[in-house]
C-alpha cells in the first residue's frame, strides 16, 4: 500500500515538475506595437511585470519600425506602456505577440515615468533595484526665459535694426507638443522665429563664393491692411551628406534621473541611432554620459563600426543627479583630442537641462561655453522631456556657444533633424552670421522686428568680429519678418517723449535730412566661415513695389507668424484670430511633401479650439 502511494506521489511531482518546466521555458518573444491607425508606435517600454518582492528589471524599447525583440519566458505577462495610451498587459504564450495600443490622456501628476514601463510612485519606487534613483517628474515645473515683445521704432531716430540669426525650430515641436496634450503652451516657450523657421522655403541657392545668400519680398501685412510686410529669407548653399566633411562626434547624453523612461532616454538612444545609421567611414563618434558624475563610454570609434555604437548606446541606463557642467567639459576635451582638421568636430548633447550639480546656472553655464567655443568645435543640443524641461538652459547654451537646438518630442522629429536636415543640423557653412538693416525715413514711418528679442545685437556690434553670433548649416535657410509702417500713415505706437531742452527734435518732416532714395531698405549680413576669424558683408537693396502680388512661401510663412503673436497674446496682433491663421496657412500648401504645412493646418485648428 505504501509503494502505491508512493509511486503515486511521485508521479504527481513529476507532472508538476514538467508542468513548472514548461511555464519556465525560455523563448524569444518578437512582435510590433501599432496604434489603433495602424501607425507603428516607437519608444514603447516592454516588460516583465514585476512582482511582489522582485527587484529585476527585464526589458526593452520598440525600434522606429514599433518592433521588439525579448527573451523571456512562457506564463510571463508582459507591460506594454507608451505615454498617452493605454497600458496593455498580456500573457506570453507564442513567440510572436503583435500589440495595439490605443490613446489615453495620463497625467503627470498621477505617474512617474521609468524606462520599462508607468507605474504608480510606490510601487515604482519599491521594486527599483537600489542602485537606480528615480526622479518622479513633477508637473509644472518647465522653465523659460522671459521674452520681452519687440515693440515699434521710429526709422528717423533708429535707423538701424541688428540681431544675431536664429535657425533653431525648438519652440515648435515643443509648442506642437504643449498643443496636442491638449494645452496652449506658456507665452515664454513660444519664440514667433522658431515657429517660423521650423519650415523651408523656397529661397534660391547661392550662385558665387559667399555660403548664404539674401532674399526680400514685401506684401501687405496680414494682420493691419494699412501696414506693410517685409520678408528677409537667407538660403544656405547645399552639401549632398557624400560630400560632407568628415566628422568627429561627442554623443554627450544626461543619463540622470530626471532623464528616465522611454520617451526620455529611450527616445534619446532611437535618435542617436537614426543618425549613426548615416554617418560613413571617415566619420567618428564617441559617447559620454553624465549624472552625479561624467564618463567616457565609448572611445572614439569609427562610423563604419554602427553596431559597436548601437551596442553602447543599448547599455545606457538612467539614475542620480546632473553634472552637466562636468559632462560638457569631458565632452569639449574628447573631441578636442580626436579634432579632424578642416573636418566637422561637434558635440551633440541630449538632455532635458535639469542641471543641479556642479555648474548649473545660466550664468555659469554661460560662462563654461563662452570659454569652449573658441576651440573650434560646434554645439549641437536636442532637448527631451515634459515636465521638467528647463528650455531657459538649453537656450543659454544654444546661444552663448556656436550652436543649434531642436527640441525631439518624438521619434519622426528626430528624423526630419538628424536625418532629412542632417547636412544642416551637423555641418556649419557660415558662423557668426549678423544681420543689420537700414530703413529709409523717406518711406518708413516705424518699424518693428518680429520676434529675435534673445538675439538682439547692439548696432556697433555688427562690424565687430569679436561679438558672438549665429550659425547657419549646410542647405538651412533663415527668415524674419519687418512689419512696416509707411509714411503718412496716421501712427503713435512707437510712443512718444516730451520734446528735448538741448537740441531739436528730428522728425519726418525734416526733409533736408532725406537723400530722396526710393529704396525701402539695405539689408546688410556679415558672416565668417566655420574656421575663420574675419568676417566678410554681403548686401541688398531693396525697393517696395506697394503690391501684393506674393509668393505662397510669403503667406504660409506669414500665417505662421500670425500664429505665433496669437500665442503670445501680442501687443500688436491687431486683428490676427485663428480663422485668419488657417485660411492663409491652406492657400499656401504647395511644396508640402513631407505634410509640415498640413500639419501645422490641424495644430492651429486644435489651438482655436483650446483658446475658447
Amino acid at each position: 500500500m505504501k509503494s502505491k502511494r508512493l509511486t503515486a506521489s511521485l508521479a504527481i511531482l513529476f507532472i508538476a515538475f514538467l508542468f513548472i518546466s514548461a511555464k519556465n521555458e525560455t523563448i524569444t518573444v518578437k512582435g510590433k506595437v501599432i496604434d489603433d491607425s495602424g501607425q507603428p508606435l516607437a519608444g514603447c517600454a516592454v516588460v516583465e511585470e514585476i512582482r511582489k518582492g522582485n527587484v529585476a528589471v527585464n526589458g526593452v524599447s520598440t525600434d522606429d519600425k514599433g518592433n521588439y525583440t525579448l527573451q523571456t519566458e512562457k506564463g510571463k505577462t508582459l507591460v506594454f506602456s507608451l505615454i498617452g495610451y493605454k497600458q496593455q498587459k498580456i500573457q506570453v504564450k507564442d513567440t510572436v505577440l503583435n500589440v495595439i495600443l490605443l490613446e489615453e490622456e495620463q497625467a503627470l501628476d498621477e505617474v512617474t515615468v521609468v524606462a520599462f514601463g508607468v507605474q504608480d510612485r510606490e510601487s515604482v519606487m519599491a521594486s527599483m533595484p537600489r542602485r537606480i534613483q528615480i526622479y518622479p517628474v513633477q508637473p509644472d515645473s518647465e522653465e523659460y526665459s522671459p521674452i520681452d515683445e519687440n515693440g515699434f521704432k521710429f526709422a528717423v531716430e533708429s535707423p538701424l535694426s541688428t540681431f544675431s540669426i536664429d535657425v533653431d525650430a525648438a519652440s515648435y515641436s515643443n509648442v506642437r507638443r504643449y498643443i496636442n496634450r491638449g494645452e496652449l503652451p506658456p507665452a515664454d516657450a513660444v519664440r514667433t522665429e522658431e515657429l517660423v523657421n521650423y519650415f523651408s522655403y523656397s529661397y534660391a541657392q547661392p550662385t558665387g563664393d559667399d555660403p548664404v545668400k539674401i532674399a526680400v519680398e514685401t506684401g501687405k501685412c496680414p494682420w493691419n491692411a494699412k501696414h506693410r510686410l517685409v520678408r528677409i529669407g537667407l538660403k544656405a548653399k547645399e552639401i549632398s551628406n557624400d560630400n560632407l566633411p568628415a566628422s568627429n562626434l561627442v554623443f554627450l547624453i544626461d543619463v540622470s534621473g530626471s532623464m528616465y523612461g522611454a520617451m526620455r532616454l529611450g527616445l534619446v538612444k532611437s535618435s542617436l541611432k537614426l543618425l549613426t545609421n548615416n554617418l560613413r567611414e571617415n566619420d567618428r563618434v564617441a559617447i559620454v554620459v553624465y549624472a552625479g558624475s561624467a564618463g567616457e563610454v565609448l572611445p572614439s570609434t569609427s562610423g563604419n563600426d554602427k553596431q559597436k555604437i548601437r551596442d553602447a548606446l543599448d547599455k545606457l541606463e538612467a539614475g542620480g543627479s546632473t553634472a552637466g557642467g562636468a559632462g560638457i567639459r569631458l565632452a569639449y576635451d574628447i573631441a578636442a583630442k580626436n579634432f579632424i582638421k578642416d573636418g566637422n568636430n561637434r558635440i551633440i548633447l541630449c538632455t532635458d537641462g535639469d542641471f543641479n550639480v556642479g555648474i548649473s546656472s545660466k550664468e555659469d553655464l554661460e560662462s563654461l561655453i563662452e570659454k569652449e567655443r573658441k576651440s573650434g568645435i560646434f554645439l549641437t543640443i536636442l532637448g527631451y522631456g515634459m515636465g521638467n524641461y528647463k528650455d531657459a538652459k538649453m537656450q543659454t547654451l544654444a546661444e552663448k556657444g556656436n550652436g543649434n537646438h531642436a527640441y525631439i518630442d518624438n521619434l519622426q522629429e528626430a528624423n526630419k533633424v538628424l536625418v532629412s536636415e542632417f547636412g544642416g543640423t551637423i555641418h556649419a557653412v557660415a558662423k557668426d552670421v549678423k544681420l543689420q538693416i537700414e530703413f529709409n525715413p523717406e518711406h518708413v514711418q516705424a518699424y518693428r522686428l518680429i520676434g529675435y528679442e534673445s538675439r538682439l545685437l547692439n548696432d556697433k556690434d555688427f562690424n565687430d568680429d569679436t561679438k558672438d553670433a549665429g550659425e547657419i548649416g549646410a542647405g538651412h535657410n533663415v527668415t524674419a519678418f519687418y512689419e512696416i509702417v509707411p509714411t503718412g500713415i496716421k501712427f503713435s505706437g512707437a510712443g512718444s517723449i516730451d520734446p528735448l531742452k538741448y537740441q531739436k527734435n528730428k522728425t519726418n518732416d525734416e526733409k533736408t535730412a532725406l537723400t530722396g532714395s526710393k529704396e525701402l531698405l539695405t539689408v546688410k549680413l556679415r558672416y565668417k566661415k566655420p574656421d575663420g576669424d574675419t568676417s566678410k558683408k554681403i548686401e541688398l537693396a531693396v525697393i517696395d513695389d506697394k503690391s501684393d502680388n506674393v509668393s505662397t512661401d510669403f503667406r504660409f510663412a506669414s500665417a505662421v507668424a500670425m500664429f505665433g503673436q496669437l500665442l503670445t497674446n501680442s501687443d500688436f496682433k491687431g486683428d490676427a484670430d485663428f480663422d485668419k491663421v488657417i485660411d492663409l496657412a491652406k492657400s499656401a500648401l504647395e511644396n508640402d511633401e513631407q505634410g509640415y504645412r498640413r500639419e501645422f493646418v490641424r495644430i492651429a485648428e486644435t489651438a482655436k479650439g483650446l483658446s475658447k
